[in-house]
């Protein structure tokens, strides 16, 4: 079986956390400072990790149009009660569009690049996932009598 490396990565970070076993059978995508919450993010990540790739695009896909639920077991302070949730064995889930839509891209990333390096696509599964908080975006606040610009 070929692993898809799949690190979604939202850090500034030079290179990979994790290098695979055999560089030669496996693929790699990353996306940088993503405008995305990290803990959704997160929940998704750990959702899809060691799944088939044409699963977890399935999955995410399903998350979307709210056919499934990502579990959220971490980050759960405030996260609403759901009867999806129990496909999961879990109470509370949500359906993080934003985040599904982001790892969608991102697995089709690593589809493109396993195509490339001569892999079968449909052997290919996510053995490593990995999100990483992104630096807070500035604001600015206007005051009186200051110049916009």
């Amino acid at each position: 079986y070929g692993s898809i490396v799949s690190l979604s990565v939202i850090k500034m970070v030079k290179g990979y956390s994790v290098k695979p076993e055999n560089p030669t059978k496996s693929c790699k995508a990353k996306g940088s400072d993503l405008r995305v919450h990290f803990k959704n993010t997160r929940e998704t990540a750990a959702a899809i990790k060691g799944l088939n790739l044409r699963k977890a695009q399935r999955y995410l896909s399903d998350v979307i149009i709210q056919k499934q639920t990502v579990p959220f077991r971490q980050f759960s302070g405030g996260v609403g009660r759901n009867a999806q949730a129990k496909q999961h064995n879990a109470c509370q889930a949500r359906w993080p569009k934003k985040s599904a839509e982001f790892l969608l891209d991102l697995l089709k990333n690593a589809e493109s690049n396993a195509e490339v390096k001569g892999l079968d696509v449909e052997s290919l599964s996510i053995s490593h996932i990995q999100v990483n908080e992104a630096p807070k975006g500035r604001r600015r606040t206007y005051r009186a009598h200051e110049t916009r610009h």
